[in-house]
Formats: C-alpha cells, sequence, structure tokens
C-alpha cells in the first residue's frame, strides 16, 4: 500500500570549524578568584546555634568574636579555634563591636541590653539598659572611645555615654524596626542606621533636632545591613536581594544596584585584595552573603561581580580582618566556615596593616624531556605546546531507548518505546523519521492490542493540537482504515475511539464558532480602515 504521508528529508550540511586546543575540564581561573579561593575553609560546627553576628577586633593579631544563642565566643586567628566562651546573657546575643583599641568588647541581646566586656579579662565593664525591645545592632565609633550607638525594634537610635552608662542622645525617626548601623570612619559624630521601613538615615549627633536626619535614602525593601565604605563618603546597603551603593555627599544619589543574589543578602562587609606589583597596594571589594547560601565579591571601582562562593547551608554574617587573613562566615544551622588565607599569600605584612605582597621565587620545575619515562604518562591537563598534533577523542553521545532502536531498524518497538513516554514531540519527531523510511503504517499494521490501544490514546489528546494536526489526523484516519476488525472486537480499542470522536467534533465546534466571530469582526476592520 502506498504510504499516503511523505517527508523530504534535506541533506543540507554545514561547515565545522575544527577545534584548535582541547576543552579543558574546569574554566579557567582569574587572579581575583584564585585570590579568595586562597582561604583555606574549615568548619566550626560545635556552636549548635545560627550566628548572627561576627566582629574582628582591630587591634593585631585580630582576634574575632561570634554570637551565638545568648553565648559569645571569642577565637584566635592563628589557630582559628575558640579561646574563651561568656556565657552571661540573659537572652540571644544579637550583635557584637570592638572598640578601636581592640581592648574592649560591646554586645547586645534581646532583652534590650547591652554590656561591655573587657576583652582580656573577659570581665563585664558597663551595663547600658535603656531600649524597651530587643536591640539588634551595636557599634563602637571607629574615631571615638567613649560613646556607643545602638537601635532596636522599638524603632529608636541611641547614642550612649559608656563610662556614665546613660544616653546622650535618643533619635527617633524610622517608622519600623532599626536592624542595621555602621559608624563614619571620617567623623566620630556621624552615622548611619538602616530600618525595616526601607529607609537609611545619616546622623549627626550635634543636630539640635533629635527627629530629622542630615540625609536618608530609600533601599526599597527591608535593611538588613548598612556600612560606611572606607573614604566616608560612601554607604552600602544590603536588603532584599540587592546590594547598593550611595553618594552622600552627592545628596543621597544611588551609585549603583548590584541584584546578583537570589535571595535576601542579610549581611556584607569590606574587604581589601593585595596585588603583586599593580597600580595600588590593595584594591577594595565589598563582600555579601545571602540566604542563597552564596557569597558574592562586588568590585564597587568596575561595577561587577568579581568572585562567587557556595555554601551549604544560609548565610547570616560575615567578617574579614582588618590584614585581610582571616575570613568568618557564619550560617543559620550553628557551623561558622572560618578561612584563612595559605602561607605563601600572608607570608609578608606591610606595618601599617595593608597587604604587602612580595614576589616569592618559586622552585625551578623540571623540564619534562621525551627521553624521560613521565613524559610518556602525562595527563590530560598537560598544555599541548607548539608543533604537537592533537588527537581529539569525540565525545561519546547518549541516544535514548528509541534512537537505539531505530539504529537497529526496529521500526515498531521505537514506536512503542517513544509512546510510553510523556513527550509528544518526540512521538511526533518519531513518527516523522518513520514516515520518512516508508515505515509508519507498516509499524502501524504490526501492533498489538495493547499497543494498538497506546497509539489510540495519544491521538485523542494531541490529534487536535494545531502544531501536530496536519500529520495526526491523516494517521487517524489510515489507523481505523487498517485496523478496523481489531477495534470492533476489543471494547477498550471503542472507548479510545469514542474519546478520539468527541475531541474531534469539539475541535470543530470551536472552529466553527470562531469563524462566526471572524466572519462579525472582519467588515468592522475593514469600515475602520477606511476612515
Amino acid at each position: 500500500m502506498e504510504e499516503p504521508i511523505i517527508v523530504e528529508v534535506s541533506n543540507t550540511t554545514f561547515p565545522v570549524k575544527p577545534k584548535l586546543k582541547p576543552t579543558p575540564r574546569t574554566p579557567s581561573r582569574t587572579p581575583e578568584s584564585k585570590y579568595w579561593s586562597s582561604f583555606k575553609t574549615r568548619p566550626i560546627d560545635n556552636l549548635a546555634f545560627s550566628i548572627p553576628s561576627l566582629a574582628f577586633s582591630p587591634s593585631p593579631p585580630h582576634p574575632f568574636a561570634a554570637a551565638h544563642s545568648a553565648s559569645l565566643s571569642l577565637f584566635s586567628p592563628r589557630s582559628l579555634s575558640p579561646t574563651h566562651t561568656i556565657s552571661s546573657f540573659a537572652d540571644v546575643v544579637s550583635s557584637l563591636s570592638f572598640r578601636s583599641d581592640g581592648s574592649l568588647l560591646a554586645a547586645s541581646d534581646l532583652s534590650g541590653l547591652i554590656r561591655v566586656f573587657d576583652v582580656r579579662t573577659r570581665t563585664p565593664l558597663r551595663r547600658l539598659k535603656s531600649h524597651l525591645r530587643p536591640v539588634r545592632f551595636v557599634r563602637y565609633p571607629v574615631l571615638d572611645k567613649l560613646h556607643l550607638v545602638s537601635g532596636g525594634d522599638d524603632g529608636l537610635v541611641k547614642y550612649w555615654d559608656v563610662a556614665g552608662e546613660s544616653v546622650v542622645s535618643e533619635l527617633r525617626g524610622h517608622k519600623d524596626y532599626v536592624r542595621c548601623g555602621d559608624c563614619s570612619p571620617a567623623d566620630a559624630n556621624c552615622f548611619v542606621t538602616g530600618s525595616y521601613d526601607h529607609v537609611v538615615k545619616l546622623w549627626d549627633v550635634r543636630v539640635s533636632d533629635r527627629n530629622r536626619a542630615v540625609t536618608e535614602v530609600n533601599h526599597g525593601s527591608p535593611v538588613q545591613d548598612v556600612i560606611f565604605l572606607p573614604s566616608g563618603t560612601l554607604v552600602a546597603t544590603a536588603g532584599g536581594n540587592s546590594v547598593k551603593i550611595w553618594d552622600l555627599i552627592g545628596g543621597g544619589k544611588m551609585v549603583y544596584s548590584m541584584e546578583s543574589h537570589n535571595k535576601t543578602v542579610t549581611s556584607i562587609c569590606v574587604g581589601r585584595m593585595g596585588t603583586q606589583g599593580g597600580e595600588e597596594a590593595t584594591q577594595l571589594r565589598i563582600l555579601s552573603v545571602g540566604l542563597d547560601g552564596y557569597m558574592k565579591v562586588f568590585d564597587y571601582s568596575r561595577m561587577k561581580v568579581t568572585h562567587s562562593m557556595r555554601f551549604p547551608a544560609p548565610l547570616l554574617s560575615i567578617g574579614l580582618s582588618p590584614d585581610c587573613n582571616v575570613r568568618a562566615i557564619g550560617t543559620s544551622n550553628g557551623i561558622m566556615y572560618v578561612g584563612k588565607r595559605k602561607g605563601k599569600e600572608n607570608a609578608e605584612t606591610g606595618a601599617d596593616g595593608s597587604l604587602g605582597l612580595v614576589n616569592v621565587e618559586e622552585p625551578q620545575r623540571r623540564v619534562l624531556k621525551p627521553s624521560f619515562h613521565r613524559y610518556f604518562h602525562r595527563g590530560q591537563s598537560e598544555k599541548p605546546s607548539e608543533g604537537d598534533y592533537l588527537v581529539m577523542r569525540p565525545k561519546k553521545v547518549k541516544l535514548a531507548e528509541h534512537d537505539k532502536l531505530l539504529k537497529k531498524f526496529r521500526h515498531k518497538d521505537a514506536l512503542v518505546s517513544v509512546l510510553g513516554g510523556n513527550d509528544p514531540e518526540k512521538v511526533v519527531a518519531v513518527m516523522e523519521e518513520l514516515v520518512a523510511r516508508r515505515a509508519l503504517l507498516k509499524s502501524v499494521m504490526n501492533l498489538d492490542r495493547d499497543e494498538l490501544g497506546l497509539l489510540l490514546m495519544f491521538l485523542h489528546k494531541n490529534s487536535t493540537m494545531p502544531r501536530y494536526s496536519s500529520l495526526l489526523m491523516g494517521l487517524a484516519k489510515k489507523v481505523i482504515d487498517l485496523r478496523l476488525e481489531d477495534i470492533k472486537a476489543s471494547d477498550a480499542l471503542k472507548g479510545h475511539i469514542r474519546n478520539l470522536k468527541r475531541s474531534v467534533e469539539e475541535e470543530i465546534r470551536i472552529q466553527e464558532g470562531l469563524q462566526e466571530i471572524q466572519g462579525m469582526v472582519s467588515p468592522l476592520l475593514r469600515i475602520a480602515g477606511r476612515r
């Protein structure tokens, strides 16, 4: 019997550009990626509770503190192990801050209390109690050893006299929880605060009006963290899935918005990257972490993300030591990931605390010659030299089951195999291939009753779809003509035919309704076109 449907297959060929070198298994890493990956990370999993705050001491050797539950732990920057733990808090510790000389540590908790400890003896020196709701952040000014700044869920920002345990200024301006803040590195009287009302405010304690901020900007989502950049004229804010940079001198103008996180950004900090013989000794970066488990490194001089690293848990806090040798990241499941740069990279540190990376002579590698035995056992990562002949191994293509059967010319089995799936595009593709081979009707004739039921069910579901109707409607007619006797003998096949008939009748009814609508709309369009 002659085939009713014929599809022409083009034999067009396209030139393929040969590969000149083998594709590396891993993408090439930039010098910056190598720098940030040089932090040898180790997990510290004995904290048991989420870590909402991290703080590094400004004074060498830069020990750091981590808040977890109703405790805080002090860590050594050399061994990266806890040295002391302070557990005398009545509620969960929310924020930590070292004084500029590193001798005192301020800690706030959710009971509204702020305590100041001597770092060397861990003795509590002051208790600052004025907030009626949980305190969410506390900061020591960079240029001031006598005052503190705090904010909490009562919507108030307080400027404290630490020695007198009294509030110097109470600033009222935020309309929701105050979650974060930072002090200016250029002026001891200025600081910024961020709130869940989406607003970041710049305060100056010398202003007489306590309800009016010097400058304010709207981040566009609840603010989770805010920091001053080292210049003192720019601030970075984190909230939602974005980190934004604002110019305070320019009246609060937004400089750039980085939106590379998939979930809420929870914490940001400033880091420095040393260069070997570069234009400058250090380059500033913004490090951000979020609930998506990613740490991003953002170069705000070029306005681009230069490095990204994934961790297996939502991240809540991040800190980097002033000498950029230790990095700490706190998670929601109580694991803290602490990284220390490898010895080759932190061998030299400048007297001013900046990175002083020096050129270290690497040992000379012995050049492999064809006379060496190891020359013939080089790995796949070995780069070819000029004049080498490259022998490319073709990649093995993994074929689907129906493709394997088609290669073996088992046409009926290929049709049954693809009908058992749920992808109509593949089924139609196999049918078109069988049409091109003039084997479709022969395959239909060889189907048993169960396999014929699969085919009729597929035709019932997809024959009225415009993409496939030109092929499937003709095939449905041929199937009924060729297998009429089998259909009459089986109640299940009769049911499939009834379903197919109903779907075709419904499609005809819809098409007739659309034609009626087209007949009503066409005269109106012609009249409108004349005007």
